[in-house]
């Protein structure tokens, strides 16, 4: 179809040869909606084609403006694409290097009072939420270990209650507590994330309580890094009280 277009096009100094019947508009704009890549194989005729110098009236395209704003809408399109993948990769590093600094302060604690002072002391800072607990249901054999300050006393059914019975993270959007997972802190708090601290032989069933007074923690969120920073207390916690026991 390509070459048999370039016979209709006339050569210089021959502008209608003598016979030739020339395409007509409606031919010429059927071609080149059958092969919109024509102007990529002969580009030199581009530079032939007069433009008018301001384009007016109803239904008459500027074939550059559309074009550039194509381009345009391209170049957007993928700035954008590409700042998000920025942003969130952001997102992701600065709160992974937080719950690795979490997790370092942690296994530094001396002790199981000391790892509850962590959590409540240090944890919101280098997790940049307003408050974090830890609370358990009553243990099998009463333990005056886990009845001290900063520990959450808990009711039995309490952990199914709050992250699910067949969970271990449950994310609230707004949670309304009480003071019965936060403590004090309770009325700071909007949305939190709630983990489930599985029991071992001395350690009772309990729940490792996030709390933001902002929209940190919302459902459907990626929870992997709180799983893991759950997982890394549990067996801090187990060590501590099973060694001790």
């Amino acid at each position: 179809m390509t070459q048999q277009l370039d016979e209709f096009l006339p050569t210089d100094g021959d502008a209608n040869p003598p016979g030739m019947q020339l395409p007509t508009e409606e031919d010429v704009v059927a071609y080149l909606r059958r092969n919109p890549d024509f102007f990529k194989s002969h580009a030199d005729i581009m530079s032939e084609v007069v433009a008018p110098e301001r384009w007016t009236g109803d239904g008459v395209v500027d074939l550059q403006r559309v074009m550039l704003d194509r381009r345009t809408s391209e170049i957007d399109e993928l700035r954008n694409c590409a700042q998000e993948v920025i942003e969130t990769s952001r997102s992701n590093m600065s709160t992974q290097t937080r719950t690795h600094a979490a997790v370092l302060a942690a296994v530094t604690a001396n002790g199981f009072a000391h790892l509850v002072q962590v959590l409540a002391d240090d944890w919101p800072f280098l997790l940049d939420v307003d408050v974090v607990t830890i609370g358990f249901e009553p243990p099998h054999v009463p333990d005056p270990r886990i009845v001290g300050a900063g520990i959450q006393q808990l009711e039995k059914g309490d952990v199914d209650r709050f992250v699910g019975p067949d969970r271990d993270i449950c994310l609230y959007r707004d949670i309304s507590d009480d003071g019965h997972l936060f403590g004090s802190g309770a009325g700071l708090v909007k949305s939190a994330a709630l983990a489930r601290v599985r029991p071992s032989m001395a350690s009772p069933v309990g729940i490792m309580a996030l709390g933001s007074r902002g929209n940190v923690f919302h459902p459907g969120q990626g929870s992997e890094l709180i799983g893991f920073l759950v997982r890394v207390l549990e067996s801090l916690i187990h060590r501590e009280l099973d060694r001790a026991e």
